[in-house]
């Protein structure tokens, strides 16, 4: 969420008030798509990466407003936590050698900005989960100095009306409760960004839906939380506990949480923006003084900024995203997934099998969401969380017969999603050099079956193994990824285990 805000307190009339703008808001929003007055194709994708603060122990480093200063570069933003970055890197056209050119642009910041936060005893991690992180480096204290996160922490503890809970039970049970929302940045992701036009926002997001599952289980990068072992993938459980308004009374009565994957297949990209309205109460009640109707009757283009920052405090996996650019308005998919990490050669690959799998399955005559029931995209997505690169997914039987079959996610993309994507990146024109390299990495960690969840984990009980205590090999775990991350070779490749003293 990074609109920028104010913080203040709310009453009543501000909340009345916004309810109303918001329906405004989304009648506009019909009235766009009813007048297609949408962009125009432009195959452009964008990149967003969240990143951590360390120190050469492996430890955080709450540092982030004395680095950003010194990077002083757009390209990086703060989050949520004083341990956190997000580098975004600008639009690209997808066709050529776009794969190589924005792993060349990602290296050259993130190691511009290596360089810049070892002035301060710093570096960057690119990880899921940084395993180091203690329950006391996650509280309110270490919330990043910007309005909109105090005021966002605010309201979310103030719906909750209690402290938050954390129950993930896993290799190990993790049991811990927090003041605030702060644990939230422990998270952090690469975001895929997708425009499309209306008319194709619906393929795109049931494909990005139906293929979440696949995309966890190849990348999962964060099975460690404060000290213990949970799912190979605990990012998931994690934000979606960390960020929960929800009491047990209205948990119990099946009211929806606020990070969710959602619940059936879409015709539209309106119905996502209107269920959001429907079922998510706003957090922050800030309006704008543009009337979107009348900027319409007007001829103009409205921002939308009350139903934009909304959409912002909804956290689903794949994420409708409203847009203007120069004064037209564009409709997005946020793939929101994967996380950050191992190294750019990882992230470009999962980029790659992402943009080209979405491609195909968009453009399948019989799409997949008609044969896979939503129900199983969403087991597939449990699963994948839980046991990351070793997990059995439901997919729809290949020819006439129907129905599913239960098959380990590394040869259904071996054997099945590797040709789609490589046919879908054909058909976005990317040459064949970028296809063929960044597939090819997809495939060895198939081959493999090496993520970089299971190199941790092998890592970390190689490491106990030695004689090691469990901060200790979490500690000397963390050193050694950061080590080889910023080596740059797959995490395919990487040795297991700690180098001999």
């Amino acid at each position: 969420m990074g609109e920028k805000v104010v913080a203040g307190a709310f009453d009543l009339s501000d909340r009345q008030g916004y309810r109303k703008k918001l329906h405004q808001c989304l009648e506009g929003l019909e009235r766009l798509l009813a007048e297609r007055r949408f962009d125009r194709p432009r195959n452009l994708m964008g990149v967003e990466i969240e990143l951590n603060l360390a120190g050469a122990d492996g430890m955080p480093k709450m540092l982030n407003g004395e680095v950003l200063p010194r990077i002083a570069s757009r390209d990086f933003q703060m989050e949520l936590g004083m341990f956190n970055l997000e580098v975004n890197i600008v639009p690209h056209r997808l066709d050529g050698r776009v794969f190589d050119q924005l792993a060349e642009e990602l290296r050259t910041g993130l190691g511009y900005a290596h360089r810049k936060a070892g002035e301060v005893d710093a570096g960057i991690m690119m990880i899921g989960i940084l395993p180091t992180l203690r329950h006391e480096d996650l509280v309110l204290a270490n919330l990043s100095d910007a309005d909109r996160y105090t005021l966002l922490n605010d309201q979310m503890v103030a719906a909750r009306g209690e402290d938050f809970s954390l129950d993930i039970q896993g290799v190990e049970r993790l049991l811990s409760t927090s003041a605030s929302i702060t644990p939230e940045a422990a998270c952090t992701s690469v975001q895929l960004h997708l425009q499309v036009t209306p008319e194709r926002f619906a393929a795109v997001w049931n494909a990005a839906q139906a293929i979440a599952g696949v995309q966890i289980a190849l990348g999962a990068n964060s099975p460690f939380l404060f000290g213990k072992e949970l799912w190979r993938e605990s990012r998931p459980p994690l934000f979606q506990q960390a960020t929960d308004t929800r009491p047990p009374e209205l948990r119990n009565q099946g009211v929806r949480p606020r990070t969710w994957f959602g619940e059936r297949w879409v015709d539209s990209a309106y119905e996502l923006f209107e269920e959001n309205l429907r079922y998510f109460p706003p957090l922050l009640p800030i309006g704008d003084e543009e009337e979107p109707l009348r900027v319409l009757d007007e001829g103009g283009v409205p921002r939308l900024q009350e139903l934009v920052l909304h959409n912002g405090t909804v956290y689903r996996w794949n994420r409708p995203v409203y847009g203007l650019v120069d004064g037209v308005p564009h409709l997005r998919v946020e793939n929101r997934v994967l996380p950050a990490g191992p190294t750019v050669t990882d992230v470009i690959a999962n980029a790659a099998l992402y943009y080209g799998l979405v491609r195909s399955l968009a453009d399948e005559s019989r799409p997949v969401w008609t044969r896979l029931p939503f129900a199983a995209a969403e087991e597939n997505f449990d699963t994948a969380c839980r046991l990351g690169i070793d997990a059995e997914l439901l997919w729809p039987r290949p020819g006439r017969a129907g129905g599913l079959t239960r098959v380990p996610a590394v040869k259904l993309v071996r054997d099945e999603l590797l040709p789609l994507a490589a046919a879908g990146l054909a058909a976005w024109n990317i040459a064949p050099a970028d296809r063929d390299r960044y597939l090819g990495v997809i495939e060895e960690r198939c081959k493999r079956r090496v993520n970089g969840a299971s190199w941790q984990v092998d890592t970390y009980h190689r490491a106990r193994e030695t004689g090691l205590d469990r901060h200790a090999a979490l500690a000397a775990t963390t050193r050694r990824y950061a080590e080889l991350m910023h080596g740059g070779e797959p995490v395919h490749t990487w040795p297991t285990g700690l180098p001999r003293p």
